[in-house]
């Protein structure tokens, strides 16, 4: 279906998000923080269809990749998933270009939900 780049710091997240998408029939791409994630997305900016950003991560968190992206003019529909609940901190994330603030752990339905209907958006369907 889709590539998605999760990047998160916690390798247990990432192998349960990647058992979840991988289910759903998607290819994974992996980094652990920001910088290995922004890395990632120059390198290959046309192979990552969606982005699932942590926030709270060493070298490179979630809101300075947000900026990141925005600065650098990079189209990238991003979920970010976090164990933040404040509403100030979801309010920033979107208003930096995040399409969909979820909290961990996740529901799978509802990140898999999420991420259908971001594709779908963005694909015209």
């Amino acid at each position: 279906m889709s590539n998605i780049l999760i990047i998160d710091d916690s390798w247990l997240t990432r192998r349960g998000l990647k058992r979840i998408l991988e289910g759903d029939g998607h290819a994974v791409i992996e980094a652990e923080n920001g910088r290995m994630g922004m890395e990632i997305l120059k390198n290959n900016h046309a192979g990552v269809d969606l982005v699932i950003l942590d926030l709270l991560m060493p070298e490179m968190n979630g809101v300075l990749f947000l900026e990141t992206l925005q600065k650098d003019k990079i189209t990238v529909p991003v979920v970010v998933l976090t164990a933040d609940i404040q509403h100030t901190v979801k309010e920033k994330c979107i208003g930096l270009g995040a399409d969909a603030f979820l909290n961990k752990p996740p529901d799978p339905g509802v990140m898999l939900s999420t991420i259908h209907k971001i594709l779908n958006d963005i694909s015209g369907g």
